[in-house]
């Protein structure tokens, strides 16, 4: 067993160090943030007085996919307990379907179950779930670098350095610091190459807001959670305790969808789409949250094969981050974690240069294909999106996306497509799994192909920059 030191508490943190910890290592988080979680039976103290400002997405909208919630009650059985007691909703994605769509519930749409809640209740239950399972999480605690061995050809991490000017070793230091990881600046300062990135902006803009009900319900379902519309697209995230969000995505070259961020005009827009405007019936209890300049970025402590660095590794939004809207991080982080703690199980996290080899073979075939896959929907997405500003129809020759439109087309129709789509959107399989059925495409093309583009009621562009005033 091996003493880890976890860069960030945040959820990708909080997991991996749990998981590590339920296996005998010794875990300990650093994180920079000094405030201490409430306990998970006080949400609303979470939500109103904790204060996260490490984290510039603490009060965004957040949904756990089922992906999420099959692979934490499987590998954190204790987790569903603090989750619980902060009032934390349960749900199955297509129950909350109209019966007209979905057809009845079979035994084999458990899959389909998950537990969300707004991201500081979230955080502060997986908080318990980790001190429970024996981590020790030091906050106010700034990590401004690492420390190494630099004799070796290939310079070993052997801990971090701190804002007061103290070290702390480690046998292997996570880095979960998320979107805003410094590990890559910091990797030459001890000898070692950069590591290989690719990053750009996503091209999304977000325009949120958070309700909640008076008599604890939420608002009905109508159709899918993302809804795609002609210039935006509309969100609609069930929360915790009677709360939930609404998010519009826009392209961020979109100027004149700005005017999202007034609150009077977000409600003028919002009431403009018949299958989410009855989501704004409710208590607000945020303003109008804006996020851009959100990054698509994918790193690797590799270079051909041949680590950068060892002693070290890069986990969750720290390696691979991607639109937000699609809800996929913290999938992709709990993944990632379950991985590095089956390394681990077979590999001695003292044999420095086989974990590195390893863990980078592992992620770059689990976690990149996920990456690539997202950031080819974004390119659509955002394609469609200019096209809508151009105030021209969207045309590409990909067969994919053609197939992906007819595919959220048929499912509107068919309950088992209904399934195919939301197996794709819960994170539980790739599209390539689910067409690849034999006579599922056919089936999808032949109910799905050739149809609007936009198959939703909702109003043109012109008809919602007249909502916008």
């Amino acid at each position: 067993m091996a003493h880890i030191l976890i860069h960030g508490a945040g959820l990708a943190g909080l997991s991996t160090a749990a998981l590590l910890a339920r296996d005998g290592h010794r875990v300990t988080v650093l994180e920079r943030d000094p405030d201490r979680p409430p306990p998970p039976e006080h949400p609303e103290i979470a939500w109103t007085g904790w204060q996260r400002r490490g984290v510039n997405q603490f009060r965004l909208p957040h949904f756990m996919l089922p992906r999420w919630w099959s692979l934490l009650s499987t590998h954190l059985p204790g987790a569903g307990g603090p989750l619980a007691a902060a009032g934390a909703t349960r749900l199955n994605t297509l129950a909350v379907l109209p019966e007209a769509r979905r057809g009845a519930l079979r035994d084999s749409d458990a899959r389909f179950d998950t537990v969300t809640a707004r991201r500081p209740v979230l955080e502060a239950a997986l908080s318990a779930v980790a001190e429970a399972a024996g981590v020790i999480v030091r906050r106010g605690v700034s990590v401004t670098g690492v420390t190494a061995d630099q004799r070796l050809d290939v310079p070993r991490i052997t801990g971090v350095l701190t804002a007061d000017g103290r070290s702390i070793g480690a046998d292997l230091v996570v880095d979960c610091g998320g979107r805003r990881s410094a590990l890559a600046s910091w990797l030459p300062t001890v000898g070692a190459r950069r590591p290989v990135e690719e990053r750009a902006d996503s091209g999304f803009v977000y325009y949120a807001r958070h309700f909640r009900s008076p008599t604890g319900r939420l608002p009905e379902a109508l159709t899918s959670i993302q809804q795609n519309y002609d210039s935006l697209s509309v969100l609609t995230l069930p929360g915790d305790n009677g709360t939930w969000s609404v998010v519009f995505t826009t392209g961020g070259r979109d100027g004149a969808l700005r005017a999202l961020r007034e609150p009077d005009r977000w409600h003028g827009a919002l009431a403009r789409y018949p299958l989410a405007a009855h989501w704004a019936d409710g208590e607000p209890i945020s303003g109008v949250d804006v996020m851009a300049g959100i990054e698509d970025r994918y790193r690797r402590l590799a270079i051909d094969g041949r680590p950068v660095v060892t002693g070290a590794v890069a986990l969750g939004d720290a390696a691979a981050c991607t639109n937000p809207s699609l809800g996929r991080g913290a999938s992709m982080a709990l993944i990632h974690a379950v991985l590095l703690r089956d390394l681990l199980r077979e590999t001695d996290p003292r044999d420095h240069d086989k974990l590195a080899r390893r863990f980078d073979e592992a992620t770059a075939a689990t976690i990149e294909p996920l990456y690539r896959a997202t950031l080819w929907y974004d390119r659509h997405r955002l394609a469609e999106l200019a096209a809508d500003l151009a105030g021209q129809p969207y045309r590409t020759t990909d067969p994919r996306w053609l197939a992906s439109k007819a595919l959220y087309v048929a499912s509107l129709t068919d309950p088992e497509l209904t399934r195919a789509h939301l197996d794709i959107t819960s994170f539980l399989a790739q599209p390539g799994e689910v067409l690849g059925v034999p006579g599922v495409l056919d089936r999808v093309l032949a109910l799905g192909g050739g149809a609007a583009q936009y198959p939703h009621p909702g109003p043109t562009r012109a008809e919602l920059l007249d909502a916008l005033g």
